[in-house]
C-alpha cells in the first residue's frame, strides 16, 4: 500500500465477495465503477481446482464447479461491458488452464469449466469487438503457488512437470502476471480472441503424443 501511495497512484479498493452469487458480484462491480470510474481492464481469475473422481461428483458439486470456475466470468463481463464501451473500450482477460488440454484426471469439473473459457473468450471477442473491447485468455501451465505447494507439490511432482515441459523451469505467478499486464495494456491493442499459453511448453506433450 505504501509503495502504491508513494508512486502517486490511487489507493486500491478491496472488497470480499462470493463470485458465485451473481447479484452480489454485479452489485460490487457497479460499486467499483462508482468509486473509481468505468472498468477499463477486467481480469477474471477466481477459481478452484479441488481434486475429485468421477464417482464423487454430485449434481450440486457439478453446478458449484461451473459456478466457481466459469459462470462468474460471463456475468462480470456483462456487468462491466457497457461502461467499458462508453469509456472508449478496454481489455478483458480470462484466466484459463492448460489442464483441460492435457486431459488431467480427477479434475473433470474444473477442466470442463476451463475448456468453456475458450468458447466464452472467442464468442465475446466477436460480440464486443465493435465496441473496442478486446477479450483474450491466458492459459497457465503448472504454476507454483502457496496452495499448490501445500496440497500437491513434492520433488516427484516437480520432476514430472519438468520432464513434460519444453522449458526446464518451474513457473511462478510472475510468469502469468507479465503477459496479463501485456494484454491489459495498449501494447496488445491488435489482439483479441486469443488463448495465450504460459505453460513452459507442457501442452506440447499432449499435442505430440
Amino acid at each position: 500500500m505504501e509503495e502504491i501511495a508513494a508512486a502517486g497512484h490511487p489507493a486500491p479498493f478491496f472488497a470480499p465477495c462470493d463470485v458465485r452469487d451473481v447479484d452480489a458480484y454485479q452489485s460490487l462491480l457497479a460499486e467499483v465503477a462508482r468509486r473509481l470510474g468505468p472498468v477499463r481492464v477486467l481480469v477474471n481469475n477466481a477459481g478452484r481446482d479441488d481434486r475429485h473422481t468421477m464417482e464423487e461428483v454430485t449434481s450440486e458439486f457439478w453446478d458449484d464447479r461451473l459456478a466457481l470456475n466459469l459462470k462468474h466470468y460471463f456475468f462480470a463481463i456483462q456487468a462491466v461491458a457497457p461502461g467499458m464501451a462508453a469509456a472508449g473500450g478496454g481489455s478483458i482477460i480470462n484466466m484459463g488452464s492448460v489442464s483441460w488440454m492435457r486431459g488431467r484426471p480427477n479434475l473433470v469439473g474444473y477442466t470442463t469449466a476451463k475448456a468453456g473459457i475458450l468458447g466464452l473468450t472467442r464468442t465475446l471477442a466477436r460480440e464486443l469487438g465493435a465496441r473496442n473491447i478486446r477479450v483474450n485468455a491466458i492459459v497457465p501451465g503448472a504454476i507454483v503457488t502457496e496452495r499448490q505447494t501445500a496440497l500437491h507439490r513434492d520433488p516427484a511432482a516437480d520432476q514430472a512437470f519438468l520432464d513434460a515441459q519444453c522449458l526446464k523451469i518451474r513457473l511462478d505467478p510472475g510468469h502469468v502476471a507479465r503477459p496479463t499486464l501485456f494484454l491489459a495494456a495498449d501494447d496488445s491493442d491488435g489482439m483479441t480472441g486469443q488463448h495465450v499459453l504460459v505453460d513452459a511448453g507442457i501442452a506440447q506433450q499432449s499435442v505430440l503424443s
